[in-house]
């Protein structure tokens, strides 16, 4: 693909990425991306850690959970280090398999019998923070190239965007839904025991530090309680 071509193909992908309704189809259009953009790439997928543990976020081939599981199970392997930010590095990019990888001598031969040849790793994060690692794959070795590694830096530049972005969206639509569902809840509580505004506000917080319950859930317990006695 020419470099026109590719410009185009980026500028187009961001318009895609910011139309998603959701952070979850929003990773799943970048997966899909880095295939068809990233000349050498077969399987794309984007891993986070949690708790110390690799979760696959989005993929698009079978290798990519495989090598994801993988990578968690022996808590070694590039992906996992881009993703942890393991030695400050914000990609890798490893030409062929076959050859000795010091740094991950327990992952390469295990990786080699998934069939991957080579790999490369991009962190996706902003300013404020790190979403994961865009992780690329192979079946050949020496299949990526400096032109690979630059288009694939970019689509992790234009995904981190879109991302922050995405998850904006989603926090604010989920803040929406708590401040809405705790209102029915205390309309509910007001009706049902004539309290004012604020004593259903304070009935609703007594609950929730008493159970250790976050006060959403608790307001979502009402409104159950009282769609199951009507």
């Amino acid at each position: 693909m020419e470099w026109s071509e590719f410009a185009e193909e980026m500028a187009r992908l961001a318009r895609h990425l910011l139309e998603q309704e959701s952070t979850q189809a929003t990773l799943d259009e970048i997966a899909a991306a880095a295939v068809k953009l990233v000349g050498g790439c077969d399987a794309a997928g984007i891993l986070a850690l949690h708790k110390g543990r690799a979760v696959t976020l989005a993929a698009c081939g079978d290798v990519v959970e495989k090598s994801d599981r993988l990578q968690g199970e022996l808590c070694e392997g590039p992906c996992f280090d881009a993703a942890s930010r393991a030695g400050g590095e914000r990609l890798f990019r490893i030409a062929d398999l076959n050859e000795p990888q010091p740094e991950w001598s327990r992952f390469a031969p295990a990786a080699r019998d998934l069939g991957i040849g080579s790999m490369m790793g991009f962190l996706l994060y902003t300013r404020q923070e790190d979403f994961g690692a865009l992780n690329l794959y192979s079946y050949r070795a020496g299949a990526f190239t400096a032109e690979s590694e630059t288009a694939g830096w970019l689509l992790a530049s234009h995904a981190a965007v879109a991302l922050a972005s995405a998850r904006t969206v989603d926090q604010l639509e989920h803040a929406l839904e708590t401040r809405h569902a705790i209102g029915e809840a205390m309309g509910i509580l007001r009706e049902r025991h004539g309290l004012s505004e604020e004593a259903a506000f304070d009935a609703l917080r007594r609950i929730s530090q008493h159970h250790n319950v976050k006060l959403r859930d608790v307001a979502h317990s009402v409104l159950a309680e009282e769609l199951g006695g009507s």
